[in-house]
């Protein structure tokens, strides 16, 4: 199996649900392990970085109406078009995530807030754009590329990030947040001690960097390369 599928899903896998959400994989069995939300907000039912797959729309439907599709990463633009074109709503770019805008084939319009949601520009190593969503009022912290489940974790990690990435964490975008949910882009989101993991992934980011990058090197290449494709 490929990190990153390119044909079309046949089903889907439902990874995080809460009172407020719900979150699926598309590609369940992929090395990437992508994740799509569904998220109620401020005037109906946001769709973050969203896959497709048959019957995906019932997942949500009870959440209320489509109010938008966001595309928080530069390598995200994912179905962001097909599922805006279905709900008839505009694809929701945040500012500086520029490659996403550029490759969508809908209606885009550029955002620096969102639906009560904080938004937070995070350029890892400058080789990627993304932007991290908070909103205070429910904890609730959506990061789509930096952060992830299992996939690259090293020890006993509950998030994870990418090995050159913890050289240079960014603590200053992290430090305020207090978050008590956190929805990942790649893999499962955090819903018990949420604060903590988050907390441990960047102070121990640097201290795991050598058994990261001998553990996860060759697998990183390989994700990097497939994102490309």
């Amino acid at each position: 199996m490929p990190m990153y599928t390119r044909e079309d899903a046949e089903d889907f896998r439902v990874v995080d649900r809460w009172d407020g959400g719900v979150g699926w994989q598309a590609f369940p069995e992929e090395g990437g392990h992508r994740t799509s939300h569904a998220v109620r907000a401020d005037g109906g039912v946001w769709l973050f970085d969203p896959l497709d797959a048959p019957g995906v729309s019932d997942l949500y439907a009870d959440l209320g109406p489509v109010a938008g599709v966001a595309v928080f990463s530069d390598y995200h633009a994912r179905d962001a078009a097909a599922f805006a074109v279905r709900h008839d709503v505009p694809v929701t770019v945040p500012t500086g995530v520029d490659r996403a805008a550029d490759v969508i084939d809908a209606p885009v319009e550029r955002a620096d807030s969102l639906a009560g949601f904080e938004l937070r520009r995070l350029n890892p190593l400058r080789a990627w754009h993304e932007t991290v969503a908070y909103r205070e009022r429910d904890g609730t912290l959506y990061v789509p590329d930096f952060l992830a489940g299992g996939t690259y974790a090293v020890g006993d990690e509950r998030l994870s990030m990418r090995v050159f990435s913890r050289l240079s964490p960014p603590r200053e975008t992290f430090a305020d947040l207090t978050p008590d949910r956190i929805l990942l882009g790649h893999g499962e989101g955090i819903f018990t001690d949420a604060g903590a993991a988050l907390d441990d992934a960047i102070a121990g980011a640097r201290r795991r960097f050598p058994r990261a990058l001998l553990t996860n090197g060759p697998t990183e290449l390989k994700a990097m390369l497939d994102a490309l494709r």
